[in-house]
């Protein structure tokens, strides 16, 4: 994700934790910024969260927070007014899948000062004899439902942020689809308020039910002991993909070269990867599951295996760090090098699945933009590919700015004919692995060389 930071705003903002109470209960320095305040600062925040703190006076004036989008612009806009100080209201911990993320990417830390208070996640916990480092916090406030579904194993505890579209018969849904429906979901309401309640239900059940819950709300979900839809180990079954033949036949790398890839790529928090040639998506919605934060990008053209990477990008919740480009390479690829939603598109690994005849092109294309450390995979079956995934390792031999893995993956499934057991083999796979040397090492090496 690009990082900006507004230089421009120079007024202190106060990010200030409310807890979880229907009267705040703030400390003496978060009291001492809201008293702090003249006349022509902003309080911001929703209303519920300026009637948490009516208790405690102060001068400024009090707007609701506004879009993001919308709030970027706003700071500046008060600045040119005289405004000199802000105060933004936040639930619990700021920092803590709260606004003070948002804040610290969009502006200098200098100006900014946080104020944390008791979150509603510790007390769900605490209401619930949970402690915090056993259980794995998922939000879906304003993200998508499916997002769920990566969590979604067996014999986890889960403990979610929700909002209108996630609420508890939503997430019991999900947990029947995964084939979870044994789950408990214990809902926590309107917690440190009067009308709080804490209510538990199997998730089968509360499917068929009509509940009302109050829409504030954090739910913990206990996952059963039942196989998941969802895999928790790597190697996804072919046949869990929707492909373009169906059983898993379609335009997918199977799992066992899979497996091969994933482990040479090796990606890491935060890497930027293109799969160039993406098919059904095998490849890029399994690297997008098991690594959350790092950025995926899946390169296709084909409109049939478009529309089944995407149903396997809503299948396995990997929405939020996986984006699809409908495209051929390599002429897609020069709206990829400038950025795309807000996300850094330049990549520091890069798998090539299918070219298209274009092979050379993209090897080429995509080295050359490569930082130093960074790698590209390739993939090869035909002897035509192979030649040219060759060449291509020749030339970075004689410019010694590689370093190179390959290895050939050949399969054999067994499988019954007439009552006996067989192995049919699969097409053998050429995987080609190459690593982009630092300066100094292409440095070095010129420079022995030239002793010599």
């Amino acid at each position: 994700m690009e990082v900006r930071l507004m230089t421009e705003t120079q007024m202190p903002i106060h990010v200030i934790g409310l807890g979880v109470n229907e009267h705040a209960n703030l400390d003496a320095s978060a009291q001492a910024a809201l008293a702090s305040l003249s006349e022509q600062d902003i309080v911001l925040g929703s209303p519920r969260q300026h009637d948490t703190i009516a208790a405690y006076f102060h001068k400024a004036q009090r707007c609701d927070l506004p879009k993001l989008k919308q709030l970027e612009g706003d700071f500046a806009t008060w600045q040119t007014q005289g405004v000199t100080q802000v105060v933004v209201l936040a639930s619990g911990d700021p920092l803590y899948y709260g606004i003070g993320a948002w804040l610290m990417r969009n502006f200098s830390p200098e100006n900014l000062m946080f104020y944390p208070n008791v979150s509603s996640i510790q007390v769900a916990c605490h209401r619930l004899g949970l402690s915090l480092q056993d259980v794995n916090v998922v939000s879906l406030h304003g993200r998508p439902l499916s997002s769920l579904r990566r969590h979604l194993q067996s014999n986890s505890t889960l403990v979610l942020l929700t909002d209108q579209y996630s609420q508890p018969k939503h997430i019991a849904q999900e947990c029947v689809q995964a084939g979870l429906g044994q789950s408990e979901i214990t809902v926590c309401e309107a917690l440190g308020y009067e009308q709080e309640k804490v209510r538990s239900f199997v998730a089968q059940t509360l499917v068929k039910t009509e509940v009302e819950c109050d829409p504030l709300n954090v739910i913990v979900v206990k996952t059963s002991p039942q196989t998941s839809l969802y895999p928790s180990s790597v190697g996804i079954p072919d046949a869990s993909f929707i492909t373009d033949k169906g059983d898993g036949k379609g335009m997918i790398t199977k799992r066992e070269v899979r497996l091969a890839i994933l482990s040479y790529m090796n990606i890491e928090q935060g890497d930027t990867v293109w799969d160039i040639g993406a098919g059904c998506g095998g490849v890029s919605v399994e690297m997008a599951y098991w690594h959350p934060r790092s950025h995926i990008i899946a390169i296709e053209h084909h409109p049939e295996r478009l529309a089944c990477l995407a149903a396997n990008q809503d299948r396995f919740g990997v929405i939020q760090n996986l984006s699809i480009v409908a495209g051929r390479a390599p002429d897609v690829l020069v709206d990829l090098l400038s950025q795309h939603n807000g996300q850094n598109t330049i990549p520091n690994k890069v798998f090539i699945g299918g070219s298209d005849g274009e092979l050379n092109a993209l090897m080429t294309q995509v080295w050359n933009r490569l930082p130093a450390g960074g790698s590209l995979m390739v993939s090869a079956v035909t002897e035509d590919t192979k030649f040219q995934v060759m060449q291509f390792a020749q030339q970075r031999d004689k410019v010694q700015d590689a370093d190179e893995q390959s290895l050939q993956v050949s399969i054999a499934k067994g499988e019954r004919l007439a009552g006996q057991r067989l192995f049919r083999p699969n097409l053998p796979v050429t995987l080609h692995h190459f690593k982009k040397h630092f300066e100094e090492h292409m440095t070095k090496t010129i420079n022995k060389e030239s002793a010599q």
